[in-house]
Parts: structure tokens; C-alpha cells; sequence
């Protein structure tokens, strides 16, 4: 990432009390969550350990705040090693990876719970734009790149409003708008509108189940 592309260098301006009360309430929240919900992360994570040989956890370096890399953490859906195979990151219409627990953690999002501990360390934030694998870093153009200059998040505008189904160009789009017009008022509404698309299933893959390998230009 060049100089004169660093997200630094074109981040909108940010309050730090803004920033310092969106970090408290990603800690409170996350804690308060782990809490509540660590006997269904276990009982999940041993339903993953009995019906499919390897860890219950899947891990994979992802770009963080200012493209600094960290330990992302999912439970797994797919079988054990099923990014050297197939479509790799890309996932088909019934793509045979996924395994049948896998396919209903996806669909209710539960395999995103992990991340509830990124929050708590400080590696993502409740609510930003979604933190994408390492080896797309130089991939991104000027713009795009600004989404690197918040927190990325659990959950984010792209995934309230349109998650697997909209365009990766759209998807960026939507990080980049978000960035621009960031507030603690607009966090609590993507949570709102997330709970709700969770709830009802949109937007998990397009309807025949697939999931498009990243494309910043749709090429």
C-alpha cells in the first residue's frame, strides 16, 4: 500500500470520544455475549468436533484497521481444509464442502459467534466493514481503501442491507459509504437491520446458494 494510498492519509475526520465510547460499548457488549452464550458456543463447537473430522474453530488471516493483519475466528462450516479445494474461497451452488451442520450454521449466522473474542481483543468492532482475507490487500483501489480506516466489524451496512447477494463492487461501495457517514446512531441501526436480516435469512447467498470469489471490479 503506497503512501499516497493510505487510508490515514484520506480517512474522514473522527472525534476520539466517538470512537472511545464505539470501543467501550464493543467491549461491554462482547463480554456481556460471551457470557450468556459460551454453553451454545460449546455445545456447537462439540456438535462440529463429533460430526466432521478436524477443529471446531476455523481460523484465517484477515485485514484489519489500517490493513493490519489478524486471527479471524468462525466456526467451522466447511470440512477440514476446504479452501485447497474446489472453488477455494468461492462457494457453488451446492457446494459439497459445506457440511450439513454447516449449512445450518451459515444460514442463522452462528458461525460468526468466535468473533464475539475478536471484539473483546480489540481486533474488530460489533459493527464495520467486514475484514476480508490478507492475500486481497493490494487489490483495492484508493477508495476502496478507505474502508480500512474503521474498525472492521462482525456485521456492517453491506450486510444489513444486501450481504452475499449484492456485487462485491457494491459491497465496497457500501464499506466505503459507511465510512463517510460513520456514527454511533448509525451502528445501532446496521445492528437493528442485522438482527432483523438474520432473522428473516436474506441475503445469506444468492438464491442458488453460492458465494462469489472477492472481485473489487466485478471483472
Amino acid at each position: 500500500m503506497s503512501a499516497s494510498a493510505n487510508p490515514q492519509n484520506m480517512a474522514p475526520a473522527r472525534s476520539s470520544w466517538r470512537l472511545g465510547v464505539k470501543r467501550g460499548a464493543d467491549v461491554v457488549a462482547s463480554a456481556i455475549l460471551l457470557a450468556v452464550l459460551w454453553p451454545l458456543l460449546a455445545i456447537l463447537m462439540l456438535l462440529i468436533r463429533l460430526t466432521s473430522p478436524g477443529p471446531a474453530i476455523f481460523r484465517q488471516d484477515r485485514l484489519g484497521r489500517r490493513g493490519r493483519p489478524f486471527s479471524l475466528l468462525k466456526l467451522r462450516t466447511m470440512v477440514h481444509g476446504a479452501e485447497s479445494m474446489g472453488a477455494g474461497l468461492a462457494i457453488t451452488s451446492g457446494d459439497r464442502r459445506i457440511t450439513r451442520l454447516g449449512k445450518l450454521l451459515r444460514a442463522t449466522s452462528l458461525d460468526e459467534l468466535p468473533q464475539l473474542w475478536n471484539v473483546l481483543r480489540g481486533e474488530m468492532s460489533l459493527v464495520g466493514p467486514r475484514p476480508l482475507p490478507v492475500r486481497y490487500l493490494h487489490r483495492f483501489n484508493d477508495r476502496q481503501r478507505l474502508r480500512f480506516t474503521m474498525p472492521q466489524g462482525i456485521t456492517g451496512w453491506a450486510q444489513a442491507r444486501g450481504r452475499n447477494v449484492a456485487s462485491w463492487p457494491e459491497r465496497l461501495e457500501m464499506d466505503v459509504w459507511y465510512v463517510e457517514h460513520w456514527s454511533l446512531l448509525l451502528d445501532v441501526r446496521i445492528l437493528a437491520e442485522t438482527v432483523l436480516a438474520v432473522v428473516a435469512r436474506r441475503g445469506v447467498s444468492a438464491e442458488d446458494g453460492s458465494v462469489k470469489e472477492f472481485q473489487p471490479d466485478d471483472s
